[in-house]
């Protein structure tokens, strides 16, 4: 039988395919290609081409690969952005995934693992927060996954899905094999945008908010490595496939690093200096967002290999300065041509 990956070629859906490949898995991707890569799918891998809510689409390819399991990522994913385009926002995550699953009834899928955020969560009142805490979010963006979250329950429980909802830490890092990692142009994860001006491609990075009632005064996050998240997909699939009953899991380290400490870690890993300023406060961001683990834990069969501040920075700078090079060369080429 084989796995679905919607949003298959984005960052953290191709680090979950290259996974559930490595692992002996039959994949096969849906992709609007908006902010993947065709190229990050391993060969061998069908990508077809459309949106996650085509609902003829996704019902042809299941009946076509014989799928019985589907792991959706498909989404828009930057909560400033939600701030400005909210609807954008509740159609591409919360309407797409109400399609996505209304094909999954049709269908008779039975397994559905679901991309979710800790976001959800708001400006927790315990830290590390678990999943059993109040749900306040804060922007357009957590809203939209917190109503796909209470959407996919509700379907779960009339149409006998048994699915797990990962609630998303922040995520860094690449491939350790250097395979594949974050290439969307703009993106906004911090340690993406630090290793960009640690390569040179910024003059400065922008610390929003450093008046927070934190050690530094600036935010504190709980960064998972990419591929350890990754990882934890292949187990959430082994767990609903030896029977496990449907789980909302967070997905972090269970340890916070502030802004200010996660920049003085590419500074020392890459042995370079740049800029930093001072910027006030954006809309939307938590202060303090850590995770209790003990449910994953315990739930799923899943150890971290890359619970490491420095390791995460490190494979995120070596993708950077591969994507440096590969661009330096073909504009070289090109030049000579």
């Amino acid at each position: 039988m084989t796995v679905l990956v919607t949003g298959g070629a984005g960052y953290i859906g191709s680090h979950t395919v290259h996974a559930l490949v490595d692992a002996g898995e039959s994949v096969v991707v849906v992709d609007n290609l908006s902010t993947g890569f065709s190229a990050f799918i391993p060969e061998g891998v069908p990508l077809f081409i459309g949106d996650a809510a085509d609902e003829s689409l996704v019902e042809n390819v299941i009946a076509a690969h014989r799928v019985d399991s589907i792991i959706h990522f498909a989404g828009s994913v930057v909560v400033s952005e939600s701030m400005r385009d909210p609807l954008g926002y509740y159609r591409n995550n919360t309407m797409t995934t109400r399609s996505l699953l209304n094909t999954a009834v049709t269908c008779g899928i039975r397994r559905f693992i679901f991309s979710s955020t800790a976001a959800v969560y708001g400006n927790p009142d315990d830290v590390p927060v678990r999943e059993d805490a109040p749900t306040r979010p804060l922007s357009p963006y957590g809203f939209s996954k917190l109503m796909t979250e209470i959407m996919l329950h509700d379907v779960a429980a009339a149409h006998g899905i048994d699915y797990v909802a990962l609630r998303y830490f922040n995520v860094a890092g690449a491939d350790p094999k250097g395979r594949i990692g974050l290439a969307t142009a703009g993106a906004t994860h911090l340690l993406k945008i630090a290793v960009e001006a640690a390569t040179g491609q910024r003059a400065k990075i922008d610390v929003f908010g450093t008046d927070y009632p934190t050690p530094d005064g600036s935010c504190i996050r709980d960064f998972i490595h990419v591929s350890d998240l990754a990882d934890a997909h292949r187990a959430a699939l082994s767990y609903l496939r030896a029977g496990g009953a449907s789980a909302t899991l967070n997905c972090g380290y269970g340890r916070g690093y502030s802004v200010l400490e996660s920049i003085a870690a590419v500074r020392r890993i890459a042995g370079r200096n740049f800029a930093v300023r001072h910027a006030e406060r954006r809309p939307g961001d938590i202060m303090t967002m850590v995770a209790d683990t003990s449910r994953i834990r315990a739930t799923l069969d899943w150890t971290p290999r890359y619970d490491d501040l420095d390791t995460i920075a490190t494979h995120a700078l070596a993708w950077e300065q591969k994507l440096l090079d590969d661009r330096e060369s073909l504009h070289r080429g090109v030049r000579s041509a």
